[in-house]
């Protein structure tokens, strides 16, 4: 990569050729057991030997042009963070609208000014209100799906990460606000942001984005009725009999 002076790679311990690709190539490579997309991005930061950070998932490039455009960044670094846009491959097909695109990421910048926050699994850096922030031409070029049956399993996963994060918030649905979430999810996604533009594939990403605001709520919802039976539970093994 010719924009980076080092590449440094956190590995959540996979069991295929990862580390001997990585040692291979020179890279300062390092190990942790995933404890979270937002937890395991600021443990790299800290790996880190540089100040400004170009944060990049396995399944992301950069494209010519916003290579260009770091390169012509990293001359001065005058801003705390670095914006550009997003665009992502499903199904082998470039998505331009709806929900992804342009999907506007900040992944350039000053790691001692901010930090990995967010919701899991949709953690973002956070830097400081104030901040100088400057959006660079071109695209990072994200492969995040390959296949509609990886997507549904992505969707299942995803929606279980985050109904566990907004039940540890203490964050709670009823089955109308359930259903309305739902329903507006696809009418942004497919009709106010353009899905019905990228075709077929669009229908279907705008589709299972809105099933997938479903399951998160729904699982909510459950998480929330288990932990009021186990609390009834627990109160009804306090109560002794009369006479003991």
């Amino acid at each position: 990569m010719n924009v980076a002076d080092e590449i440094v790679v956190v590995d959540s311990c996979s069991n295929d050729k990862t580390e001997d690709i990585c040692r291979k190539s020179g890279v300062r490579f390092f190990k942790q057991t995933f404890p979270g997309y937002r937890e395991q991005k600021n443990f790299a930061i800290k790996k880190a030997s540089y100040r400004h950070i170009l944060s990049l998932d396995a399944d992301e490039a950069l494209s010519r042009e916003l290579e260009k455009s770091i390169l012509q960044a990293r001359k001065e670094l005058k801003n705390e963070g670095y914006t550009f846009n997003r665009m992502n491959n499903y199904c082998n097909t470039w998505i331009r609208h709806s929900n992804w695109y342009p999907d506007r990421k900040l992944r350039l910048f000053d790691s001692t000014k901010g930090e990995w926050k967010g919701i899991n699994p949709h953690d973002k850096y956070i830097l400081p209100k104030g901040s100088k922030i400057e959006h660079l031409k071109g695209d990072l070029l994200h492969w995040p799906i390959a296949t509609y049956e990886e997507h549904i399993e992505k969707v299942n996963r995803f929606s279980s990460i985050a109904a566990r994060e907004y039940f540890k918030l203490g964050r709670n649905v009823n089955g109308f606000s359930m259903i309305m979430h739902m329903v507006w999810r696809f009418i942004k996604a497919y009709l106010l942001r353009g899905g019905f533009m990228d075709g077929y594939n669009g229908f279907v990403i705008s589709s299972l984005s809105a099933y997938s605001s479903f399951l998160k709520y729904l699982k909510l919802r459950q998480l929330h009725l288990e932990a009021g039976k186990e609390k009834d539970s627990g109160n009804k093994s306090e109560i002794k009999p009369a006479g003991e």
